[in-house]
């Protein structure tokens, strides 16, 4: 099975290029984060016509998760057990969403940004994380031969590498220190990190934002990552991080990274 996780930054303006990585590159199941749509907005057919299902939770213009597969989507949920709210009236966001797909439990996650250090959001990130990992771990210990996929946009840089220039982010989320404990309790929990296992060269990167010439400078963070369950890590065989999906017209500013799963 080949699984791929993909911040796409907006399904509607870039479903022609979400179904031709799929086409091109062999992916059975597709998670996907800030799809910027509505579930009505969602464009289903594409997918359907290619021979994918589609599972989506987006409320607004923000935020949304999806897992798109040819290979099953069964037992979809569109939260985790205890996701923290956020907000004024506080709220579940659509960053989650699970389903099993070819035995395979796939979460698609778009951990929330944090915005600056101090600020509401950025204790709701941590909170979040720690929720997740507290469920991810109840997760192995009720069956520690599950097959599961913590996929998605974690918006943590876990190494100084992994951002271009460290200097720059001096004070600012995604390398504090918390948020790096925070995504290494997943190892402690039982998951292994495997785009890093596959991939550990430095400055390797999965996001480049849209201003200053960031992606022909190669200035860019690397914040998608796959944590596997330790049956499912069994079963891994290879990792690609597709850089050329940020090449040419209308490109989102992530790419995917892919997992290859041997039966």
């Amino acid at each position: 099975m080949r699984l791929a996780t993909w911040n796409i930054n907006s399904i509607r303006a870039r479903v022609d290029r979400a179904v031709a990585f799929l086409e091109r590159s062999g992916t059975d199941v597709l998670a996907l984060q800030e799809t910027k749509c509505t579930d009505a907005q969602f464009p289903v057919g594409p997918f359907e016509d290619a021979g994918y299902e589609v599972a989506h939770v987006g409320v607004n213009q923000w935020n949304g998760v999806a897992v798109v597969s040819r290979v099953g989507l069964d037992d979809v949920e569109t939260s985790f057990p205890g996701q923290p709210a956020f907000g004024d009236p506080a709220r579940v966001e659509a960053r989650a969403l699970g389903a099993t797909c070819g035995g395979v439990r796939v979460w698609s996650l778009y951990v929330p940004h944090g915005r600056e250090v101090g600020d509401p959001h950025y204790e709701y990130k941590l909170r979040w994380l720690d929720e997740l990992r507290d469920r991810a771990a109840g997760w192995l210990a009720d069956d520690p031969s599950a097959q599961i996929a913590l996929v998605g946009d974690w918006n943590v840089a876990p190494l100084d590498t992994d951002v271009w220039d460290v200097a720059k982010f001096a004070g600012k989320t995604h390398v504090t220190p918390a948020e790096r404990d925070a995504f290494a309790a997943f190892g402690a929990a039982g998951y292994t990190e495997v785009t890093r296992e596959a991939i550990p060269a430095e400055r390797t990167y999965t996001y480049w934002d849209y201003q200053r010439l960031r992606f022909p400078r190669n200035e860019g963070m690397r914040i998608d990552f796959a944590y596997l369950s330790p049956a499912a890590r069994a079963r891994a065989t290879g990792v690609l991080i597709d850089r050329d999906e940020r090449k040419g017209k209308g490109a989102s500013d992530h790419v995917p990274v892919v997992v290859d799963l041997a039966d």
